[in-house]
């Protein structure tokens, strides 16, 4: 087991199996990253790399409407300092939770959204709540793109016109509409998320994790993301972030998130886009 408890504020860490860990990610009131968050994530991905044994990891969230709901800006930007594969952390951090000889399983509950949604497309499996689960990249909304893996990562799971769809409308999309593009592997009733998650979680541990690492990697030849497009496309929102059309993008909606308060971030999706007539919008 990981000797990470004192060093974590945001996760919590046990071990339901043998070769099983699970981390709940507990950031209130919403669950949004921040820099401390991808801190404590480069902490975990070190210990899962150097955990004999561990053959599966499953992240979920303590709050029923956030899995977690996307990086949070207002408390400085994301730390800069290069990680172990000579990456920028947050690429790093995906990276290496992707290239790690263990299974990882995104059990999603809640919105999940621009560097959240980022972090579970890093994860090799994703499971979502039916009723619950709410996907989005809305980086467009404030004139940037999505500069965590998103674009890499989604046009491998959904395709060409559905990553477009997807990055360009900065859209909420519901649980059903996401395992039917290919973005998760189940849209599970939220009654049944946890135990399907957890026997699975329980059978992958059962498994020889030689064999485990080995299909895994053998598999990644073909899925993952080449380092140099991660990191081109970071590069190229960090250049977005400097524009007049960012500056004003994101005054527009700080003044919407002011006039709505808590409905922006759970309705996102609708609120980054032009107002609807009442008639229009009530369809």
């Amino acid at each position: 087991m990981t000797h990470l408890g004192p060093q974590l504020t945001q996760f919590t860490v046990t071990a339901p199996a043998e070769g099983y860990w699970r981390v709940t990610f507990d950031n209130p009131p919403i669950n949004l990253m921040n820099a401390t968050t991808a801190a404590e994530l480069q902490l975990l991905v070190g210990a899962i790399e150097a955990a004999d044994g561990l053959r599966v990891v499953v992240f979920d969230s303590a709050h029923p409407d956030f899995f977690l709901a996307r990086y949070d800006f207002s408390g400085g930007g994301l730390p800069d300092t290069p990680g172990p594969t000579g990456l920028p952390p947050f690429l790093d951090m995906t990276v290496r939770l992707s290239a790690a000889p263990v299974v990882t399983i995104a059990a999603i509950r809640g919105r999940t959204r621009g560097g959240g949604n980022e972090f579970a497309l890093a994860c090799d499996l994703r499971f979502a709540s039916l009723e619950r689960a709410v996907f989005g990249q809305p980086e467009i909304g404030s004139g940037l793109i999505p500069g965590g893996g998103g674009i890499e990562r989604l046009t491998a799971l959904v395709g060409r016109a559905r990553a477009l769809e997807i990055i360009l409308s900065g859209e909420d999309f519901d649980a059903a509409t996401a395992e039917r593009y290919g973005w998760v592997n189940r849209a599970l009733p939220d009654a049944d998320l946890d135990d399907f998650v957890d026997a699975l979680a329980r059978r992958i541990a059962f498994f020889d994790p030689a064999a485990l690492a080995l299909a895994k990697n053998l598999v990644d030849r073909h899925g993952r993301p080449a380092p140099e497009d991660l990191v081109e496309s970071q590069l190229a929102s960090l250049r977005l972030a400097g524009t007049p059309g960012f500056r004003a993008g994101l005054q527009r909606l700080r003044t919407r998130s002011r006039a709505v308060g808590a409905d922006f971030d759970l309705n996102m999706g609708r609120h980054l886009g032009p107002d609807q007539p009442e008639s229009v919008a009530s369809l």
